[in-house]
Parts: structure tokens; C-alpha cells; sequence
């Protein structure tokens, strides 16, 4: 099984925010791959589907950003699954300038704590991870403000004018591994 995770923040008036873009992602693939409706299980909102003859797993922690983790404690206890091949998490970046991506295959949280929670929970910074720029914070405002923000019209547009593109990465991540959805993500 493999298992896309979006990180974000449950309730609708974080719908629009900066942090929510790792659930717009995860919406988008269960759209164009024909998943099913997400539904409530423990601590996430999870949707079961298939791409590309695998079995695949969308999963939305609803802990809020800074305890996503808790929602994979769970993970821990599949066989045949390893966090480093099986599993993608999709994250907000607000170092990167809106409409990049950065798809690794490993690495730190770069004082992202929707990261760091995975990190914790997990206990290794071995895994994929897909970021999407968000744009980057101004001196002036606070980070949890930025990130809890809506976005102006034109940078969501930007980014929802990636997810497509995202969605595709998430199915060549599947079919050739992580060195080609980063050769075709990364910008």
C-alpha cells in the first residue's frame, strides 16, 4: 500500500489558508483518481482508492498542523510497509515562493511542525515529502499568521493551477519512484 499525506487544519475556516494546501492536494488526486468520499477514521479523514494497480491511501490528519503525527501512529504497525518508500507527505511551504514545488526523498522539517509532529511520531526523518510554495512570509507578520491566512485570488489560482500537475507527480511517484516525480515536480 502506499499512502499520500496531506497536512492541514480540519474546520472550514481553514478551507482557504496557506496550510491547507496539503489537503487541496490530496482532494485533487482522489479526484482525478476516482477515490471515494473521505471519511472519519481515529484521527484523519481517509479515503481508500487505487492508481496505477496499487492500493493507495489519502489520509488528512485532523489533529491540526502541529500533531499531525498522531494521525499515523498507526502506520507504525503495517507489515510490508516502510514510511521511507510507501508513504508521501504533502506540506505547505512558506519559505518558497508561490507556485514551486520541492519534492524530496528524505530530510528535515525546516521548522515546519506539521513535520517535525510526522518526525516525532515516526522517528525518522526518512520519508518523501512534497512541498508546495505558498509564498514567502513578509518581515512584518508572524509566521502562524501567514500560514493561517487566505491567500490572495491570484496566488491560490497559482496554486490550484499546480494541483493537476501534482496529482500526475503522485501517480509517476507510484509507477517510476521518487527520482522521476522529482524530475517532473520540481520547479
Amino acid at each position: 500500500m502506499k499512502v499520500f499525506v496531506g497536512l492541514g487544519n480540519p474546520g472550514s475556516r481553514y478551507d482557504n489558508t496557506r496550510h491547507n494546501v496539503g489537503w487541496w492536494a490530496l482532494d485533487r488526486i482522489a479526484f482525478d483518481h476516482g477515490f471515494g468520499p473521505f471519511e472519519q477514521k481515529e484521527h484523519s479523514l481517509v479515503s481508500d482508492g487505487s492508481m496505477s494497480g496499487q492500493v493507495v491511501r489519502l489520509v488528512k490528519p485532523t489533529t491540526y498542523m502541529n500533531r499531525s503525527g498522531l494521525a499515523l501512529l498507526g502506520l507504525r504497525a503495517l507489515t510490508d510497509f516502510s514510511v521511507s518508500a510507501d508513504m508521501l507527505v504533502v506540506v505547505d511551504d512558506a519559505v518558497l515562493d508561490v507556485g514551486r514545488i520541492r519534492m524530496r526523498p528524505s530530510g528535515g522539517s525546516g521548522g515546519h511542525n506539521g513535520l517535525e509532529s510526522v518526525e516525532k511520531v515516526l522517528g525518522t526523518e526518512d520519508y518523501p515529502r512534497l512541498r508546495i510554495g505558498v509564498g514567502v512570509r513578509p518581515e512584518h507578520a508572524g509566521l502562524a499568521d501567514w500560514v493561517l491566512s487566505p491567500m490572495p485570488p491570484e496566488d491560490e489560482e497559482t496554486v490550484l493551477a499546480l494541483l493537476p500537475e501534482i496529482s500526475a507527480g503522485a501517480a509517476v511517484w507510484i509507477d517510476e519512484g521518487i527520482e522521476s516525480a522529482m524530475n517532473r515536480l520540481n520547479r
